[in-house]
């Protein structure tokens, strides 16, 4: 399997979701030796410079916050036992009112939010019988779960409720490459007491089946929490801080920023629709996503650069006779190291980002209210602030040219050294713009 890697040669802007984003201007060429670091099965190297960033991630978030959410990395999220050489345990049958026995298909480190759609291509002959299971018994629903990131067999505990809405046979068209494709809402949250069949994972004879207690979140249903006055002053909190942020995005004029208008649109909402929570949640979902590609046009830009040249020079092309894709041989042996060398240093750089993203999804589908889920989201919104105001207090540093920075004017959370009158004042320095805080 090639994996590419795109050329980026714009600077315009497109409105995206409610937020701003880069946008390509011109057809990418590629290298397809280059692999990106979500890359469904990375090199050895790669996978062991990951999970050596994971552990040293996992640092970071404790020397940055001790007490916040995500101070345990990781392990923040609950995870159950791996599956690997375990055996089955006690009854496939249920006894409690509020638990049942349904699938379980694991999608790598991958978090869905509910009250989304999903399209899924089927061609595992494990998930192909799933699927004839639950249009056969008509329950037509499965949980959805996010792997670990470094153990191979070990899944969250919390997930997600996939309800199959349309399903189309494609094998004679793929070649039976791909059985099903399948269109999906995301209906609930599924939380997984225990797998029912751990040991049918190695031997990939059939699929998994937990016992789990499914949480329903399609609005269906009314709480007590959903209509607690508390909310009032979450909900108003959140939209506060958001406009914080969305001013800082636009004064610093920062690439993929929020758009100005979603802040009057932002919804705050417990259950469905367009003014559920879970859409603002999608939302910043979709905004660490574009920031993570982001990231990943910027470590490639040089390189591409170079590649561009060396295709002029050596090869005599011109911008319209650029190819798509660039096998790795055909290219220079400078040229080849670099692409090692951006190879590794993508995983390296771009897994804290994508590490972010993953936690603070999951984490979030692991509170148990939606008071709580105001609160955490509120958490990461101003821990994103909190980040921009680190960047631009550096800027007007090493921006000044008008003599020594009033040190006065700045906050003391945000000094990069200690000021004279504050001897015991903590220095705060971050190398990484990008890094999450």
């Amino acid at each position: 399997m090639k994996f590419t890697t795109e050329l980026i040669v714009a600077a315009s802007l497109a409105v995206t979701n409610g937020f701003v984003a880069p946008s390509k201007s011109r057809r990418p060429f590629a290298v397809s030796h280059i692999a990106s670091s979500w890359a469904p099965k990375p090199s050895t190297t790669t996978r062991r410079l990951a999970e050596e960033d994971l552990e040293d991630d996992e640092d970071d978030y404790d020397m940055i916050d001790s007490e916040g959410p995500l101070s345990k990395g990781i392990e923040s999220v609950s995870w159950l036992p791996s599956v690997v050489k375990s055996r089955a345990s006690g009854s496939d049958s249920v006894t409690k009112e509020d638990v049942e026995i349904i699938p379980l298909f694991p999608l790598g480190g991958i978090v869905y939010i509910p009250n989304s759609e999903q399209i899924l291509n089927i061609f595992e002959p494990r998930y192909r019988a799933m699927y004839s299971d639950i249009l056969m018994n008509g329950s037509k629903k499965f949980a959805v779960s996010m792997s670990h990131p470094t153990e191979e067999g070990r899944f969250a505990e919390m997930g997600v409720l996939f309800e199959l809405e349309d399903l189309k046979e494609v094998s004679e068209q793929t070649g039976d490459k791909i059985k099903y494709i399948c269109s999906h809402k995301v209906t609930g949250r599924v939380k997984i007491h225990r797998i029912v069949n751990p040991d049918v994972w190695a031997s990939r004879d059939t699929y998994l089946r937990v016992e789990a207690t499914v949480y329903d979140d399609s609005g269906k249903t009314v709480t007590s929490d959903s209509i607690s006055e508390d909310n009032v002053k979450e909900e108003k909190a959140l939209r506060d801080s958001f406009a914080e942020l969305v001013d800082l995005q636009h004064a610093l004029e920062e690439d993929v920023r929020f758009t100005r208008e979603s802040v009057a649109s932002l919804a705050t909402k417990p259950g469905a629709g367009a003014s559920s929570l879970w859409q603002t949640i999608r939302l910043w979902h979709s905004f660490a996503e574009q920031r993570l590609m982001a990231r990943q046009n910027e470590l490639q830009r040089d390189f591409q650069e170079k590649l561009q040249l060396f295709l002029k020079k050596q090869k005599g092309l011109k911008d319209e006779e650029m190819p798509s894709v660039i096998g790795f041989q055909d290219l220079s042996a400078e040229l080849q190291k670099e692409v090692q060398e951006l190879q590794k240093r993508m995983a390296i750089e771009l897994q804290p980002l994508t590490l972010e993203s993953m936690l603070s999804m999951q984490m979030i589908l692991e509170k148990s209210t939606h008071t709580s889920r105001l609160e955490l989201l509120r958490w990461l919104i101003e821990t994103e602030t909190k980040r921009l105001n680190t960047k631009r207090t550096l800027q007007n540093l090493f921006s000044n040219k008008g003599g020594p920075t009033d040190l006065s004017k700045i906050p003391p959370e945000e000094l990069m050294i200690k000021p004279p009158s504050v001897p015991d004042a903590k220095t705060s320095f971050y190398e990484d713009e990008d890094a999450f805080q």
